[in-house]
């Protein structure tokens, strides 16, 4: 027999499922892609530069910088998480000084992380505020139930 999560074992009927955090959704989706970037972007460096800086130098921390974006969208519950993710775009604009092409694709995703915190965060306010009034509605508008 399968072993219920604490979810399923507290849900009863008629509760509500909550709502998950679009500015979550959004900065783990930015991440994610910023993960392929470091590993396509170690390639290059590693084709490009790999015998002037090292090879093992080249990947380590190519390879590093994704698995460190890819953990980074565990860590969005958290206000730590946005930080490391806020160094994560500074370190992609900074390796433009490796090679500069990284100074557009580390702008990018900079203005792409900025849209997704703030959008997010402005989305997932809306959805609170549409929430509430749902449920004052609601709370307004229930037939109180008779026995007849």
């Amino acid at each position: 027999m399968a072993r219920l999560t604490k979810a399923q074992r507290e849900w009863r009927p008629g509760m509500k499922k909550k709502r998950r955090s679009i500015k979550v959704m959004f900065a783990s989706t930015v991440l994610t892609l910023e993960a392929f970037v470091f590993l396509f972007a170690t390639l290059s460096v590693a084709g490009l530069y790999g015998d002037e800086l090292g090879d093992a130098l080249v990947w380590g921390i190519g390879l590093g910088l994704s698995a460190v974006s890819i953990a980074t969208c565990a860590l969005l519950q958290r206000p730590a998480g946005y930080w490391i993710g806020w160094a994560l775009q500074v370190v992609l604009i900074a390796s433009g000084f490796i090679d500069y092409y990284f100074f557009l694709i580390g702008a990018l995703f900079a203005a792409a992380w900025w849209y997704a915190v703030t959008k997010g965060a402005q989305l997932d306010a809306e959805n609170k505020a549409r929430d509430q009034a749902q449920s004052d509605w609601e709370a307004r508008n229930s037939a109180p139930e008779h026995d007849a």
